[in-house]
């Protein structure tokens, strides 16, 4: 792992990283929303359950990331962000078991495919503020049932521009740029699939 931040001696992207990744997963990630809408999440317990099976399945696979010492070096709050720790003491809370792991998940990435896994994972905090509210609508909160969803420290937005501005000055090769375009979609499409996977019955399941 060779990426470096240096805002002096990078040559600038005529369109910022964060943008050209948000436009090239633009339509998985419409795709993502709807289907989290199918599965209506938060309409039901066992509903809500399902879906956080699928924010620890997904988390977990990445949980090495965010230990990763090269990583760290460039995102030193790097750690304090990883929420898998948080959705299985929500699944605890809910009474719902660990669920198993799905056959795929990623496996030794290269520094610029994991920058763009956690990337995607960052960005759903975003999108987890509404979940929130409707989780605490279940009954749930941040600290029983729905803390992987509740507000990081210093607020969302700040902590995804903070994220964003590293990422977006990083020095990366022509390949590196490549694999980051590449990682961005494959992550996302991973979430659907878990989703999908964990709203099967276990026979279904095995055939995702």
């Amino acid at each position: 792992m060779s990426a470096q931040t240096s805002a002096s001696d990078a040559s600038p992207l005529m369109t910022p990283r964060s943008q050209r990744v948000r436009e090239l997963t633009h339509d998985l990630h419409k795709s993502l929303e709807n289907t989290v809408a199918e599965f209506a999440p938060t309409d039901t317990l066992a509903g809500f359950a399902r879906f956080v099976q699928m924010q620890y399945l997904f988390q977990s696979e990445i949980q090495g990331l965010y230990q990763d010492p090269e990583l760290i070096k460039l995102f030193p709050d790097l750690p304090e962000r990883c929420r898998v720790k948080a959705a299985e003491a929500d699944l605890a809370d809910l009474g719902s078991s660990i669920p198993e792991a799905v056959p795929g998940a990623l496996q030794s990435p290269a520094l610029a495919e994991a920058l763009a896994w956690i990337r995607v994972s960052e960005g759903s905090k975003l999108g987890a503020a509404i979940l929130f509210k409707q989780a605490v609508a279940l009954g749930y909160s941040e600290t029983r049932g729905a803390r992987h969803l509740a507000e990081p420290a210093g607020g969302r937005m700040r902590g995804w521009k903070a994220f964003n501005a590293i990422f977006d000055n990083l020095q990366l090769s022509a390949e590196e740029e490549a694999q980051v375009d590449r990682a961005s979609r494959a992550a996302f499409a991973r979430l659907e699939l878990l989703l999908r996977a964990v709203g099967k019955s276990p026979l279904e399941a095995q055939s995702v």
